[in-house]
C-alpha cells in the first residue's frame, strides 16, 4: 500500500515534470519519516508482542511455578539475616545464586513489619537499566512481578520477585525492527531507482536500434523529466534522420529518373533528325520540301541542344523534380508541334488520318516540354505503330479543354519492346505538370492515347 500511495505520488500532473534528483530527495525523506515512525510504533509494541507469544506457547521467557518451587526448597537451607549488612549479604550470596539467574530480581522483607532484609538484582538487569538506550525503560522491558510468603531456616518472610526475562526478546526484536525498517526504506529508494534505470535501458536499446539503422520503431515515452526529455529529443531525431534518409532516397531515384527519362526524350529528336536527313539523302523530297526539311533538322538540333543543356544542368544541382517554366503562349505553336509530328510520321510511311480544330485560343504551358511531350508520344508510333493501319490524330476543344486523341494499331511481331515504359512515364508526368490529363488504352492491337489541357478562350 505505501508502495502505491508513493508510485501515486509521483504520477500526479505536477511531479511528472520534477527533476530525478527532487524526486529522490523527496523520496528519501517521505521514507524516512515513514521508517522511522514505524519503528517507534513497533518499538513501543514490544510487550504486547511478548505477551502475545506467550499466551500463544511460542515462546515461554519465564517459567514462575518452577522458579516457586525451586525457591521454597533452597529457602529452607538459608537464614534471613535482621538486617542488610555485608556479612549477612555475603551469607545470603549462595542462595541467590542458586535461585536467581542474571535475568531475576529478588527482594526479602520481614512477613510481619515489611522491612527490607536482603535482595540481589541480575547483572543484566544493571547492564539494560544503566548500560544501554533503553535506561529508565523497565515497562519496555517487560518486567514481570510476583511476591510469595517463603519459610527460611529462621522463619517466615515475604519474597518479592521480579522477571525480566523478557529482555532475551529485546534485542532480536529490537534487530528485527532496525531490519524491518531499513529495508522498507531501502526497497523504496531502490524501487524508484529501479524504474529509473529501467527507462534509461529503454532508452538505450533505442540507441542501439537506431546505431543499427532501425529507424522504423519510435523510441517509447519515459516520462516528463530528464529521461523522458531524452527519449523525446531521440525519437524526434529519429524522424528526423529518417525523414532525412528517405527524402535523400526519393532526391537520389527522382535524380535518376530524370537522367533516364530525359536519356531517352534526346534519343527520340535524333530519331527524327535521322529520319530527316534519310529522307534528304535519298532524296525523296523535292526542292521546296528539301528547305522545309533542313529548317526542321535545324529545328531538332536546337531542341537536342536544349534537352542535353537542362539534362546537365538537372544532374548538376540534383533537382527532386523537374519544374516546367510555363508561360502564356497562343495554342498556334501546339497546333504546329502536331502538324510537325504528323508530317514526320508521315513521310517515315504512315497513313495519318487528321481532325484537327484548334480554337482561337491560348495556354500556360513550357513550349520545349510540349515538344517532348509529343516527340515521345509519335516516337512510340514509329517503334511499335502497324503502317498497315491508319494513325488517328484527332484534336477537339470541348467545355474549356482541348482533348487530343492518337490511336494507333501496334505491330504483333514486335520483339524490342519497351519493358518499362519509360517514355509514357516521363510523358505522363510532363502532361500533369501543364495541369493536364492523360490516358492510355491498349487493347485489341490498338494503341490509343488521349490528352486533356486547358485552354483559354477570349
Amino acid at each position: 500500500m505505501i508502495k502505491d500511495r508513493v508510485k501515486g505520488f509521483f504520477q500526479t500532473h505536477r511531479l511528472r515534470k520534477w527533476r530525478i534528483r527532487t524526486k529522490l530527495a523527496v523520496l528519501v525523506v517521505i521514507m524516512a519519516a515513514v521508517s522511522i515512525s514505524l519503528y517507534y510504533f513497533l518499538w513501543t509494541r514490544q510487550q504486547d508482542v511478548c505477551i502475545f507469544l506467550e499466551k500463544t506457547g511460542i515462546v515461554t521467557f519465564f517459567d514462575e511455578e518452577r522458579f516457586l518451587e525451586k525457591l521454597e526448597a533452597e529457602a529452607k537451607k538459608y537464614t534471613v539475616p535482621e538486617m542488610e549488612d555485608e556479612a549477612g549479604v555475603e551469607e545470603m550470596a549462595p542462595f541467590f545464586d542458586e535461585v536467581c539467574d542474571r535475568y531475576t530480581m529478588i527482594s526479602v522483607y520481614g512477613a510481619e513489619d515489611n522491612v527490607f532484609r536482603v535482595g540481589n538484582m541480575g547483572g543484566a538487569i544493571a547492564d539494560f537499566l544503566y548500560g544501554t538506550y533503553t535506561y529508565n525503560s523497565m515497562q519496555l522491558l517487560g518486567e514481570k512481578l510476583g511476591n510469595a510468603s517463603v519459610e527460611f531456616a529462621n522463619g517466615t518472610y515475604l519474597v518479592e520477585y521480579r522477571s525480566y526475562h523478557r529482555t532475551y526478546f529485546t534485542f532480536p526484536y529490537t534487530v528485527f525492527c532496525l531490519i524491518f525498517c531499513g529495508s522498507l526504506f531501502l526497497c523504496s529508494i531502490l524501487i524508484y531507482i529501479g524504474r529509473v534505470m529501467k527507462r534509461i535501458f529503454c532508452v538505450k536499446e533505442s540507441i542501439v536500434r537506431m546505431s543499427l539503422g532501425d529507424l522504423a520503431r519510435p523510441v517509447p515515452a519515459c516520462g516528463e523529466d530528464e529521461v523522458g526529455i531524452l527519449a523525446a529529443e531521440l525519437d524526434s531525431m529519429r524522424r528526423t534522420l529518417q525523414e532525412n534518409i528517405e527524402k535523400e532516397a526519393e532526391s537520389r531515384k527522382a535524380n535518376q529518373d530524370l537522367i533516364t527519362a530525359m536519356s531517352h526524350d534526346l534519343r527520340t529528336p535524333l530519331t527524327v533528325l535521322n529520319g530527316y536527313l534519310e529522307v534528304l539523302r535519298l532524296k525523296r523530297a523535292d526542292p521546296e520540301q528539301q528547305e522545309e526539311f533542313i529548317e526542321r533538322c535545324l529545328g531538332k538540333t536546337e531542341d537536342i541542344r536544349t534537352l542535353t543543356d537542362r539534362m546537365f544542368e538537372y544532374a548538376l544541382i540534383y533537382e527532386e523534380n523537374e519544374v516546367p517554366e510555363l508561360r502564356k503562349m497562343p495554342i498556334s505553336i501546339l497546333q504546329e508541334i502536331l502538324t510537325e509530328n504528323c508530317d514526320f510520321i508521315n513521310l517515315a510511311g504512315f497513313s495519318v488520318e487528321q481532325n484537327i480544330r484548334f480554337p482561337d485560343s491560348s495556354f500556360s504551358g513550357d513550349e520545349v516540354m510540349l515538344k517532348r511531350i509529343f516527340s515521345n508520344l509519335f516516337s512510340n508510333i514509329l517503334k511499335y505503330g502497324d503502317k498497315k493501319a491508319p494513325v488517328i490524330v484527332q484534336a477537339v476543344p470541348a467545355r474549356g479543354r482541348l482533348k487530343i486523341t492518337l490511336t494507333n494499331a501496334v505491330r504483333q511481331t514486335e520483339e524490342d519492346v519497351e519493358s518499362n515504359r519509360i517514355g509514357l512515364k516521363s510523358t505522363e508526368k510532363m502532361i500533369q505538370m501543364h495541369q493536364g490529363e492523360m490516358y492510355t488504352i491498349d487493347e485489341n492491337h490498338v494503341f490509343t492515347v488521349e490528352i486533356c489541357f486547358d485552354i483559354s478562350v477570349p
